[in-house]
């Protein structure tokens, strides 16, 4: 079977069983707090795991993206050196939500596993929960009397929490599980080891391929655990080992997942994969790293310096720094690979087909960057080298190793190697303490202590229902609540019943306002922001009320919504008119809205042109005069709201319904949830601040609306009007203000012109005062007057360069701050270890000031110009 009919096999099948087929959530995760990247199928469905949203379809399949690369799931280091470790991977998953358990689980693995896929039943082990004392936890008895229909007895073995017992995090929903293992070694080998004793022994032939995880438990703050209301089945099959047990393969990377992009790379590279284990590992590197890379970026993710941004580009260096130091690329060499993988998922994942001359662009700059880094890395090592030619011991110390891994994307491994064939070793103790010291200070920035949630009412299950659409105040209860410490402040997370605060998403900011008791106006919070929890509305305070129990009127800012409203809308009809002037590959690459500005990110090659953003600007007006009611439509089927035309944000998380904003059907229709007006005269007047580019492919726009957009007019109109007045009203502006620049640039040139031959008069006075000292020193210690410091540093250096053995300090007043200049001939520095930089400090406290430099040349400027006089005193004194 090829991957692609794998896969379809899995979805197929529990469409059978009665699965609803979802599609991949994105890479990137906007609404969880607690994650950076999707690192697990359940990661869309948490909510309903956790009771904070009703159950609508009891039993979900789906092939999810997800991304290990970070935190607990970190396999970065392994990938590519072993056969089964991915960065990016694809979890084939099925889930019950309070329906189906363990029986039907299991049943029917074994039923897809054998009978639609054929595996041999001979090669499968079942792993089952053993127990743990800590937790009071059985043995789960129950799956391994399932289990023993299908194996014999030697082939279910009991393993411990940490192989089988899941759990989320460090808190939330849990349970012991079941894993699937296959045996694909050969017949020899299996003869010559019993397979069981190889399950769970991270052997490469000997893998966990399916992992059905039964949730029962939710893990307090606390450590303890209780029940749920409901159980779960959560499973996870990981594709490309799936993939390669049914392909007869023995790695992952020889499977038809990866081997296109392997063939490409190793023609390219004029090689083939199998001969040279270096080469082999940078083409597996390359071959995963380039999938999470492009779908990152697909996805929503761009390469940068903070948070996941930071971890798309680490990801994309490794795989640079393999092609360069084992493939001999010194040329970009990814982006090429994203149209092999746009095409093998166009299917399934069709975002990256979609984007791709988008994502090879963003690629493409990010290899130019970091190949240019390289070149430097390996000047500042070779700077390393010399530096340490002559020690004793030639081991680069951990904190440079480290230096070159933060600061050039160095990995310790590249380090060592080129130090071995410089005759060096590398201190990893000391580098792996760097690191650690660098992990605990991200741990540490990064930390937040959360209690368990207090729950005053029942809410398993409750939507909270979000009222901000049509008013700005509502009665509401308290849920439930919990305190939150962080490194520098405590607050408080309430959620309502109901609410119409809005809470931050899609660029939106969240709602400020007020929650007062009906019963007790005193008892009063304020509420400083909203935000989501993939779909829990959290509202923020720094203190609890009172009385928690009460009934509260929920009260959002108006003037702060109303503003917000308006940028909003304006940025719906700001991107339409992007595409309709720049063209329809314009896409939304990130925003914000506040009350203040709009700002919006958006696919474009090439800087606007003014022409272009005065179409913009005048096309955004128009549609503003033309008061466009809003037409806003809720719970749309998704696919009826693409047939409509709806702008979709790839990296958005949309559900089976959708809400469709549009303001002219012929103009702008949009997928949004967040908060407009009812038309678009409210928005008043729109102005463009600011065009420019934030990271290659993608330029921002910054934008005011209303009473911002006419105070910034009035004040240009000002600036504008104080200007013509200052140049006495001349009739062509703009042929004024040239004009001005051009005399100036010419006055500057002649002062320049002028000032030169003045130091030169200077220079050759100061010739003729040298006085030879103790037989072979010239000294020149002089006051001159020169119109700035950098026409004394110009001086100096002059006369230096014309007198052998010279010791020089100059003094002048510029502009009232006196200055000292000290010049040695390098002779005097080699034979009397005369030290400008030391000299200066000495003499600097004579005019109650500081400086520095090097052995031949130092400067100093201070406050007490008087003290001139001691500094020349002084100088001829030293000589």
């Amino acid at each position: 079977m090829t991957s692609q009919e794998i896969r379809q096999t899995f979805l197929d099948f529990f469409k059978e069983k009665a699965h609803q087929i979802v599609p991949s959530a994105p890479l990137v995760v906007k609404d969880d707090p607690t994650l950076m990247f999707t690192n697990a199928g359940m990661n869309p469905f948490k909510d309903l795991f956790l009771g904070n949203k009703p159950i609508t379809v009891p039993r979900i399949a789906n092939t999810q993206k997800c991304l290990r690369v970070s935190g607990k799931h970190n396999d970065l280091e392994e990938v590519g050196h072993d056969t089964y470790h991915h960065t990016m991977f694809e979890m084939l998953g099925n889930w019950s939500f309070g329906d189906y358990f363990k029986k039907e689980a299991i049943e029917w693995a074994w039923e897809l596993l054998t009978q639609r896929y054929k595996l041999p039943t001979d090669r499968l082990y079942a792993t089952v929960f053993g127990g743990d004392a800590a937790d009071n936890l059985p043995q789960d008895t129950e799956a391994a009397t399932l289990w023993a229909q299908f194996l014999p007895k030697e082939r279910i073995l009991q393993a411990s929490k940490k192989d089988n017992f899941w759990e989320m995090g460090d808190t939330g929903p849990c349970g012991p599980c079941t894993e699937i293992h296959v045996d694909l070694r050969s017949e020899a080998e299996r003869k010559a080891v019993e397979g069981a004793t190889l399950v769970n022994q991270d052997h490469p032939q000997v893998i966990e391929i399916w992992n059905l995880v039964f949730m029962q438990f939710n893990r307090m703050a606390d450590g303890s655990l209780v029940k749920l209301p409901k159980q779960h089945v959560d499973t996870g099959m990981g594709f490309e080992r799936l993939t390669a047990a049914l392909q007869g393969k023995k790695s992952n990377y020889d499977t038809d997942i990866f081997q296109p992009t392997i063939q490409h790379l190793g023609k390219k590279a004029n090689l083939s994969y199998g001969q040279d284990t270096k080469a082999d590992i940078a083409l597996r590197v390359i071959a995963d790293h380039i999938r999470a890379v492009a779908f990152a970026i697909a996805d929503g993710e761009m390469p940068s310096n903070n948070k996941a941004g930071y971890v798309i580009r680490r990801i994309l260096r490794r795989a640079v720094r393999y092609g360069y130091t084992f493939l001999g690329f010194r040329e970009p060499f990814m982006y090429e690979l994203v149209g092999l993988l746009a095409m093998q998922f166009a299917d399934v994942f069709p975002e990256l087909k979609s984007q791709q001359a988008f994502v090879e662009k963003v690629i493409q700059s990010e290899e130019e960057a970091f190949l240019r880094t390289l070149e430097n890395g390996l000047r500042r090592l070779g700077q390393i080298f010399e530096q340490n030619q002559n020690a004793t011991a030639k081991k680069i110390e951990g904190e440079l190793v480290f230096e070159l891994y933060d600061t050039f994307g160095f990995p310790a491994d590249l380090t060592a190697l080129i130090a071995r064939e410089n005759g060096f070793d590398i201190d990893e103790k000391g580098f792996e303490k760097a690191m650690q010291t660098q992990k605990e200070r991200s741990r540490a920035a990064a930390s937040s202590d959360k209690s368990d949630w207090q729950e005053l009412q029942v809410s398993e299950g409750v939507q909270v229902e979000f009222l901000g659409y049509e008013r700005l105040e509502s009665q509401a209860k308290i849920l439930k609540y919990r305190q939150i410490k962080e490194k520098n402040k405590t607050f408080y997370q309430i959620v309502l019943d109901q609410t119409p605060f809005y809470a931050e998403s899609g660029g939106q900011v969240g709602d400020t306002g007020l929650l007062v008791s009906v019963e007790d106006a005193s008892d009063t919070i304020e509420i400083f922001d909203t935000q989501k929890e993939n779909d829990l509305i959290i509202h923020l305070s720094t203190k609890l009320p009172k009385n928690p129990s009460a009934t509260f009127r929920a009260t959002v800012n108006a003037q702060k919504r109303h503003h917000t409203a308006n940028n909003h809308s304006a940025t719906h009809l700001l991107h339409a008119a992007l595409r309709e002037v720049l063209g329809e590959h314009v896409q939304q690459k990130g925003s914000l809205v506040n009350e203040n500005l709009l700002r919006f990110d958006f696919s474009h090659f090439a800087k606007m042109s003014e022409e272009e953003i005065l179409k913009v600007e005048s096309l955004v007006n128009q549609r503003i005069r033309k008061n466009i009611l809003l037409q806003e439509m809720r719970n749309v089927p998704l696919e009826d709201a693409k047939k409509m035309g709806a702008m979709a944000l790839f990296g958005e998380k949309y559900g089976e319904f959708v809400r469709v904003i549009v303001f002219d059907k012929d103009y702008s229709v949009e997928l949004c949830g967040g908060t407009h007006v009812a038309a678009t005269g409210q928005i008043g007047f729109f102005k463009i601040v600011r065009e420019e580019s934030v990271a290659a492919g993608v330029r921002r726009i910054e934008a005011i609306t209303a009473e911002k957009a006419e105070q910034f007019v009035q004040e240009q109109n000002l600036l504008l009007n104080t200007l013509k007045e200052t140049l006495k009203n001349p009739k062509d502006l703009t042929k004024t203000v040239q004009d001005l620049i051009e005399d100036k640039k010419r006055l500057e040139k002649e002062i320049e012109r002028l000032q030169a031959k003045e130091i030169a008069q200077v220079r050759e006075a100061l010739l003729t005062k040298v006085k030879l000292h103790q037989g072979d020193i010239n000294l020149i210690a002089e006051k001159v007057e020169v119109p700035h410091a950098e026409a004394l540093k110009t001086l100096a250096f002059g006369i230096r360069q014309q007198i052998d053995r010279l010791f020089m300090v100059l003094t002048a007043e510029i502009e009232a701050r006196p200055h000292i200049a000290i010049a040695i001939s390098d002779k005097l520095v080699e034979d009397k270890g005369l030290d400008a930089s030391k000299i200066i400090k000495d003499l600097a406290k004579h005019i109650q000031g500081g400086g520095g430099g090097q052995k031949f040349f130092a400067t100093a400027a201070g406050k007490n110009a008087a003290g001139l006089k001691e500094v020349l005193e002084k100088a001829k004194d030293l000589v």
